[in-house]
């Protein structure tokens, strides 16, 4: 007979797998509006500031619950709110498929977000449960880069069943897909071995440490002065990525460039290449060559600066393989660095804090987000032709913001504290 920890470390990663179909899902609904933002505009007759709030619609719940999602993952645990939540999230990509009207669309997109909302801190703190502290990085790498798969079906594979079926029939096979993930995650995810009889694999298991109040654990994440410049870079890098990628890199290739939907699909999905790179790499960066966080943190900043100066001054200017490799480039360090942030907020936190310290700082890529989509859409309509057509000096306008956003978290990464642990005699 298998021993308990046999079992245990064989389960875990079908854990693993079902909860990183949802964070599949969490990503092609976080994306899926770049694509489809030139048929939405005109089927709901909107402009660039409302398609903006239309999109961020989905950030706005996403964020503001993010702190709860952590205080539930450490006390009501995951197998009771993902499932739950993602009944939350099918029934708003049911609405969002039948809206007729700008209001019904923002309700559904809204509903989208609350519901995939409670899926990454969640996991996050299952993973801490079934894996080892020494395996964390990875899998958190793992996820996100399962994440990348979510957000390259938004891309060609979206357009071309929105070609087929329409952007409506496309959310409503979506939400199908959302109900049976819900059915699946509670038939078989468990928070943590002992709910089986399993022995853990962590020496020092979270269960053995001193329980506290959900208001305590909150309370010592938000008064910690070393997360704050985390909190900071989660807030203007990872937004730099979610503004061009989730919506206005889109328009921006279609209406500067002249590329069909399929096309620009093609070259957002290097986005998500980059992401999954990005994801493994930067990990690997950090364990072995600067054996750090705070270092990893401080280059993704500076390669995104140089991104976003170029999509400043040479706007109209580049080619379709300088293209490709400025999305790889913003995936791989706005996105993908995303993984080094989660672990260095984790490093800073005790076990039972975990789930807390994560929705605190995942909270903040999506609050800039729900503010720097409409903000683009505002600056675009401000300079454009038209509400829904914008010129070379209006997309050098709104990049311009992403340029901001990029050297400000170039100065939260040198604030930064160094998290890792280091080994004696090292």
């Amino acid at each position: 007979m298998p021993s308990a920890l046999a079992k245990t470390l064989r389960y875990r990663w079908l854990i693993f797998g079902v909860l990183g179909c949802g964070y599949i899902l969490v990503y092609f609904h976080r994306l899926c509006p770049a694509v489809l933002a030139v048929d939405m505009m005109r089927d709901l007759q909107t402009g660039g500031v409302i398609l903006g709030l239309l999109s961020s619609a989905y950030f706005y719940p996403y964020a503001i619950m993010q702190l709860p999602a952590g205080i539930l993952a450490d006390s009501w645990g995951a197998r009771r709110t993902i499932p739950l939540f993602l009944l939350v999230a099918a029934t708003g990509s049911l609405l969002l498929s039948q809206a007729t009207s700008l209001g019904l669309a923002v309700v559904g997109r809204g509903m989208v977000g609350l519901g995939v909302s409670m899926l990454f801190a969640p996991t996050m703190k299952v993973l801490s449960e079934w894996f080892r502290a020494e395996e964390f990085a990875i899998m958190t790498g793992s996820l996100l880069a399962l994440g990348g798969l979510g957000a390259l079906f938004s891309t060609v594979p979206l357009a071309m069943l929105s070609d087929q079926v329409g952007w409506r029939s496309s959310f409503l096979i979506v939400a199908l897909l959302t109900l049976i993930l819900a059915l699946l995650i509670w038939l078989i995810v468990r928070d943590r071995p002992a709910d089986l009889g399993w022995q853990s694999p962590i020496t020092h298991p979270a269960e053995t440490t001193p329980k506290i109040k959900p208001l305590h654990g909150m309370l010592l994440v938000i008064r910690s002065r070393s997360v704050r410049p985390i909190i900071l870079w989660f807030f203007l890098l990872p937004t730099i990525y979610l503004t061009f990628a989730g919506l206005w890199g889109g328009p921006f290739l279609q209406q500067i460039y002249g590329f069909t939907p399929v096309r620009v699909a093609k070259i957002l999905s290097l986005t998500v290449a980059g992401k999954i790179f990005g994801s493994f790499f930067l990990v690997w960066l950090s364990n072995r060559i600067f054996k750090g966080r705070k270092a990893v943190l401080v280059l993704s900043s500076l390669v995104t600066l140089a991104i976003t100066l170029i999509l400043v001054f040479a706007t109209d200017q580049l080619n379709l393989a300088s293209l490709y490799i400025i999305c790889f480039l913003l995936g791989a360090f706005s996105s993908g660095s995303a993984v080094i942030g989660f672990t260095a907020a984790k490093e800073l936190f005790p076990p039972h804090s975990t789930g807390t310290a994560i929705g605190l700082v995942t909270l903040f890529p999506f609050a800039g987000t729900a503010i720097l989509q409409p903000l683009l859409g505002w600056i675009l309509e401000r300079h454009g032709q038209d509400s829904n057509i914008f010129g070379l000096a209006a997309y050098q306008q709104a990049f311009t913001i992403l340029l901001i956003c990029a050297s400000l978290s170039l100065v939260a990464g040198l604030f930064a504290v160094e998290t890792l642990p280091r080994k004696p005699g090292k």
